[in-house]
């Protein structure tokens, strides 16, 4: 995965810049509205299965910001781990402020559906920070979740890189299980954690060639 760390003005971060825009132009048209709205309606409509529903919802937890920035800390305690642990940090806080106010200039609704099935044991947390910006909590697009399940598969994924260089892409499940996790609880359409990922991507790609993540290779080597 050592190719998904990439500089700010490399091939990479423009294509997913302007992937991004393209989708957030679609989606801001509404093309994607009856897609979106057809998605969320089918899993609004399942039976629910109670054992699915706390394994699904222990997933979605573990995206939550808090979450994210303890285990951050535990990692930055580490001495081989610290600079995955700073890296990961400042990640967190960056694309969770930088979704909250996208969200915000979006405005797009999150799904207003009633799940028909089981109650879900725990209640959905939501966790969109922007400062000096009404309504973020209750906008859908795009999925901060998405973004910091994207940021941690790339930053661990990386660092396994350099033992497991076809086993790291193993963490990329992750991300899609996290996404697939945000529409299960109705909180948000597809093309939102879509476009969470993208910015997930380009966030950890940038950032982790900013921290200089690749010297922690030399650092476990001595």
């Amino acid at each position: 995965m050592q190719n998904w760390i990439f500089n700010i003005r490399s091939r990479p971060f423009v294509l997913l810049t302007i992937s991004f825009l393209m989708i957030t132009a679609i989606v801001h048209s509404g093309l994607t509205e009856n897609f979106d709205q057809s998605i969320v309606s089918a899993f609004s409509e399942g039976d629910g299965n109670p054992t699915l529903d706390i394994i699904i919802q222990s997933v979605n937890e573990s995206g939550d910001a808090f979450t994210m920035l303890m285990f951050g800390i535990l990692i930055l305690i580490i001495p081989k781990t610290r600079r995955m642990g700073i890296t990961l940090m400042i990640l967190i806080v960056i694309s969770t402020l930088l979704t909250g106010y996208i969200k915000c200039g979006v405005d797009r609704d999150r799904p207003n559906f009633e799940y028909e099935g089981t109650p879900f044991p725990l209640s959905i947390s939501q966790d969109t920070y922007a400062l000096f910006c009404e309504g973020g909590n209750n906008a859908s697009y795009p999925s901060g979740h998405a973004a910091r399940s994207m940021i941690f598969a790339i930053i661990f994924g990386y660092a396994l890189s350099n033992r497991f260089p076809r086993g790291a892409y193993l963490v990329l499940l992750y991300p899609v299980i996290m996404s697939l996790s945000r529409i299960y609880v109705l909180q948000h359409y597809p093309m939102d954690v879509i476009s969470g990922a993208v910015i997930g991507m380009m966030l950890a790609g940038v950032l982790a060639k900013r921290t200089k993540l690749y010297n922690m290779f030399d650092s476990s080597k001595t």
